[in-house]
């Protein structure tokens, strides 16, 4: 019988703390730059920075690792 590996889902998945996201973090687990970022989130393509400050943007941990999940999924 063959085994084939389980669907990703949130429920598999390491649990990882909810937390904001800035950009650098951002760049470093998608091995995007910043120009990259913005223009896939302006084609919608990629989670939407929130304000968190006058001067400041961040992102959901969790939008982060999901659109991860599903960016590997369709590799598969």
């Amino acid at each position: 019988m063959p085994n084939h590996p389980a669907p990703i889902t949130e429920a598999n998945q390491p649990s990882v703390e909810r937390h904001i996201m800035r950009r650098e973090e951002v760049e470093r687990k998608t091995g995007f730059k910043r120009a990259h970022i913005y223009n896939l989130m302006k084609e919608g393509k990629f989670p939407q920075a929130k304000r968190i400050g006058l001067r400041a943007v961040g992102w959901d941990s969790r939008e982060i690792e999901r659109w991860i999940t599903e960016r590997l999924a369709q590799q598969a």
